[in-house]
């Protein structure tokens, strides 16, 4: 059973289990699939100040809290207890592209010739981290929510603005992935 975990799952197999969370909040809880709105949580919990966004109970949304632990822990666990100790399958041709940009260990989980504290300090590593991750930040509170929340839950909901909002998200990933960070590779 633990060697089944342990494998990559089929996408018809994956794919229900995540998309049967949504009815299954609904059903037990009434409650939204999404994990960004956590943040806002955590800062209404945190920071009680009279800043009217962090105005509200809180409390009754603890339960997500408690989701983003369990995914903060599960990834844990998979890391330390249930991890593939053979390299990740990369293709011929990426790994070529990616080796023309100086990535070599392109079989971590983490590519540590581009994510590490020296290159932190460097213009590349300010545009991966630092610009990177406000753009996703800034970007999730400006769409109302994050992918899982739009393309899972906005989306088997039938939400307009959660289709537009997936659009984006998907056109913006294709621009990153093959107009802009080939850009940033090369810095």
């Amino acid at each position: 059973m633990l060697e089944l975990i342990k494998q990559p799952w089929p996408w018809y197999v994956a794919g229900p289990l995540i998309g049967l969370t949504v009815p299954v909040l609904l059903l037990i809880g009434n409650k939204s699939f999404g994990i960004s709105s956590s943040l806002r949580h955590i800062c209404a919990s945190c920071f009680p100040a009279n800043i009217p966004y962090f105005k509200y109970e809180w409390k009754k949304e603890v339960w997500n809290l408690f989701f983003v632990l369990g995914i903060f822990l599960g990834g844990v666990v998979a890391i330390n207890f249930l991890a593939n100790p053979n390299p990740v399958d990369v293709a011929p041709k990426l790994v070529k592209e990616l080796s023309g940009y100086g990535i070599t260990n392109y079989n971590n989980p983490v590519p540590t010739d581009i994510i590490n504290w020296p290159t932190l300090f460097t213009l590349k590593g300010f545009f991966i981290l630092v610009v990177g991750g406000f753009l996703v930040g800034f970007g999730t509170r400006y769409a109302g929510g994050c992918t899982s929340g739009h393309a899972i839950m906005g989306l088997s909901n039938l939400q307009l603005p959660s289709l537009i909002a997936t659009i984006c998200f998907m056109v913006g990933g294709f621009i990153m992935a093959n107009l802009i960070l080939p850009i940033i590779l090369s810095l």
